[in-house]
């Protein structure tokens, strides 16, 4: 066999096993594979040549890479498997890409990519991480921006692809002076400071300005004494996104980047400006500059266009719950801030914690507010119960106002019950861990669900370490979680085909939420509980079950990208009623979609009933 007609084997081998072109035709993979052009590359070699890196598809088959900015430093680490390229120039800065390994990869021109996007509409949602791609609408709509809308650069770029340079560090006893020659040599604004390899602290050029030449401070002095000491930082792997919000949060503008104790590097305001910040970074932004509830309103109000702007992008479900969850996130600690400016400090420590769909940031725009509060134990009712009522009550009637309606079932902070202290919320978890009835079992599913909003977060992690030590190994309350999970089945027929609601309201529709999407959060939470794990996002329930072994590689990976499609599903749906002035709801007109979407909506609802199966059996009483 030649070289040729090898090469042609490995690429369609590889087609066929790939999570994504897998699910093309063969037809259409066929035709695939011969426009494909094959790249190698020795390690420390560019994957391209003199053509424009932004101005293609790349699909790594073989071996590691990394993607490279204008200074041809690393930013971005890539596996086989990977897909990148269209539209990253533009969006990121990226210039290239280098093998760190001998590589095997294959290029493939925007237009072959528009067109097979185009073709097959449902596979466009695994492609919302390539800015650039063409993504169109379902059912030939003309649709808003592509995914190179800088809408989801923010949300789809790790902080790590923002970082230009290496940190500079300097020891604390370092003099003012130096430490701002260092900074004018150096050209940057801040310095980390670090003690023993440990993030210590940092100053700013307005620092300098600020603490030192407005005071007339002795620029002989340690930078210690100037120093932002313990600041804010964050995690290399966490979305740009996030290090907007604390930037606002928190009214800086520097935050170093961390791998685990780690420091990586410093990004600003300015890297994050850079990166196209658009409608949903500036209302992120503006949320922290209300004084009034009237104020927050009126930002709360743009929510519900800021989906439908995200589903006519067609971005990713994951991405859509995480952008949203991140403005209720931005408005509920607004509102605390503006009671506490209103009432005065509280009289003893608590957190904030979002629960439900906020908490595992899976929310849409239309949302019911699920929250609770945790309380330090030196909480007095006589003293303190006032205050905290206060609060809660300002806070959820806030939340109410800005479109987060009560909850009907009253799980909320303004409810006595749900606002106690940490002994308390002990007792509740002993008695519903220990006492599985079905009332027990509904609430775990709400409030074992839980995420530290504001306040002390360390609360919360001891609360949850607590939790996870009661029900890891305990089978009998897990079976009864798991009988609590299997209430919710796939609408499957005798033949594992479709099967729609018969009669009601909303006779010939398939309810995509409780009949796709709770059973799977169901079963991540089953698998999180058993095995300890601190997680409460789905996606990363399902990736620390297969990491623990309490499913396989493939089983986690095809949960994942059900809940994916499931949700894609019905964010557009959601869309399309709110754009015709109907109210969203979860129940979709098979006839909505197209063949090959409703061939993956049985594909995803038959791994859903196939992993019930699997547990049922595992925890069966």
């Amino acid at each position: 066999m030649d070289h040729a007609s090898s090469s042609s084997c490995l690429l369609a081998r590889a087609l066929e096993n790939h999570r994504v072109l897998g699910m093309l035709a063969p037809p259409t993979r066929s035709s695939l594979s011969k426009a494909l052009i094959p790249v190698q590359a020795s390690a420390g070699e560019r994957l391209t040549g003199g053509e424009r890196f932004g101005e293609h598809l790349y699909w790594l088959i073989e071996g590691q890479a990394q993607l490279l900015d204008a200074d041809g430093d690393g930013v971005l680490d890539l596996q086989a498997g990977d897909l990148f390229g269209l539209g990253l120039g533009d969006a990121l800065g990226i210039c290239g890409a280098r093998a760190t390994t001998a590589v095997t990869c294959a290029r493939l021109d925007a237009l072959t990519v528009q067109t097979l996007c185009r073709e097959t509409p449902g596979l466009t949602y695994f492609l919302g991480s390539l800015p650039g791609a063409s993504r169109p609408v379902p059912g030939g709509r003309a649709g808003g921006g592509g995914p190179s809308d800088p809408a989801l650069n923010l949300m789809t770029t790790p902080v790590r692809a923002l970082i230009k340079r290496e940190p500079v560090a300097l020891s604390p006893q370092t003099s003012i002076r130096e430490a701002a020659q260092a900074m004018s040599d150096q050209r940057v604004s801040s310095v980390l400071i670090t003690e023993q390899g440990l993030l210590f602290g940092l100053i700013t050029d307005r620092d300098l300005r600020n603490r030192v030449i407005a005071a007339g401070l002795d620029t002989a002095r340690p930078i210690a004494d100037i120093a932002t000491l313990a600041p804010m930082s964050i995690d290399v792997h966490s979305p740009a996104f996030d290090a907007l919000l604390l930037m606002a949060r928190h009214n800086i503008h520097h935050v170093p980047v961390l791998d685990g104790q780690r420091i990586v590097g410093m990004i600003t305001a300015t890297d994050l400006t850079e990166q196209h910040s658009t409608s949903a970074v500036y209302l992120a932004g503006d949320i922290y500059k209300q004084t009034t509830l009237d104020g927050l309103q009126a930002v709360a109000s743009k929510v519900r266009r800021l989906q439908q702007n995200l589903a006519a992008a067609e971005a990713s479900a994951h991405s859509t719950g995480h952008i949203v969850t991140a403005i209720t996130d931005a408005i509920t600690c607004r509102l605390l801030q503006l009671g506490e400016a209103q009432l005065g400090p509280a009289p003893v420590d608590y957190v904030w914690v979002a629960a439900g769909s906020q908490a595992r940031s899976e929310q849409t725009a239309k949302s019911d507010q699920d929250n609770c509060m945790v309380l330090d134990d030196a909480y007095d009712e006589v003293r303190h119960g006032v205050y905290f009522k206060a609060l809660s009550t300002f806070v959820c009637d806030g939340l109410d106002a800005c479109g987060y309606v009560h909850c009907p079932g009253e799980m909320m902070a303004m409810t006595d019950e749900w606002r106690q202290p940490r002994r308390k919320w002990m007792e509740y978890f002993a008695r519903w861990t220990g006492q599985p009835d079905p009332k027990s079992l509904m609430l775990t599913c709400v409030f074992f669900d839980l995420r530290a909003i504001h306040g002390n977060m360390e609360m919360l992690d001891k609360l949850r370490q607590d939790v996870l030590q009661r029900t890891q190994g305990n089978s009998i309350f897990l079976a009864y979680m798991v009988g609590n999970a299997l209430q919710h089945q796939p609408p499957l027929g005798m033949f594992k085909g479709l099967t729609t609601i018969r009669s009601g309201e909303h006779k010939g529709t398939i309810d995509l939420k409780h009949s796709g999407i709770v059973p799977i959060v169901d079963l991540a939470r089953v698998y999180a509980l058993a095995g300890g794990d601190s997680a409460v996002n789905t996606h990363d329930r399902l990736l620390g079950a297969a990491a623990g072994g309490a499913i396989s590689e493939q089983s986690a990976r095809d949960l994942r990208d059900a809940l994916e499609f499931l949700a894609f599903l019905r964010i557009q749906h959601q869309s399309r009623q709110i754009a015709a002035g109907q109210n969203p709801d979860n129940f979709l007109n098979p006839d909505e979609i197209s063949n090959f979407e409703r061939a993956q909506l049985k594909d995803a609802f038959v791994v859903v009933a196939s992993l019930q199966g699997v547990l049922a059996q595992r925890y069966r009483m």
